[in-house]
């Protein structure tokens, strides 16, 4: 991993932004839940919705990932065309699950620290975390309108959260 160079196409705001959803992840983690979050913000940086993953057993449930509960409560409070001037800024990349999720909601951007390849090198084989090796470009790719990727952003950053979480979380089952 390491900290990409600041992209011509990231501003100082995505990146602070990025930095509240990396924030949101430690927060995550200090409280039991894998490390992971997103929010949703408009196009002035106010935050419409923040989420973190609930998808922990006993009770969580496993389609409950940040990116998924933050799109689908900014789509609960904004329009479909408001959405389309929002960005989602996740902590790691979206996996193909939450990618369509910020396709269905209208969402048009995405800003994202962590990739899934550097997730997955953390994560290894732990079966609470089962990676998709299909990155979000590729999901969004196939959609009739665009959706904006930047990232990985912050990368070593956006690692701090995982860094010994999944080697020493009990594994399901």
């Amino acid at each position: 991993m390491h900290d990409a160079p600041f992209p011509q196409n990231a501003t100082p705001m995505d990146l602070d932004m990025l930095r509240q959803a990396i924030a949101l992840s430690a927060e995550a983690r200090a409280t039991g839940r894998h490390p992971f979050a997103a929010l949703v913000a408009d196009a002035d940086g106010r935050v419409v919705s923040r989420a973190i993953n609930n998808s922990m057993p006993p009770e969580g449930d496993p389609t409950q990932h940040a990116e998924l509960r933050a799109v689908a409560e900014a789509a609960r409070i904004l329009p479909p065309e408001t959405l389309a001037d929002c960005t989602l800024y996740t902590s790691a990349e979206p996996c193909c699950m939450c990618a369509g999720a910020v396709y269905w909601t209208n969402i048009r951007r995405v800003v994202y620290g962590l990739s899934e390849h550097a997730l997955l090198g953390l994560t290894g084989a732990h079966p609470e975390n089962p990676t998709f090796s299909l990155p979000c470009r590729e999901v969004f790719a196939r959609g009739q309108h665009t959706v904006t990727v930047l990232g990985p952003l912050l990368e070593d950053e956006a690692a701090g959260p995982h860094l010994g979480f999944w080697c020493d979380a009990t594994p399901a089952g």
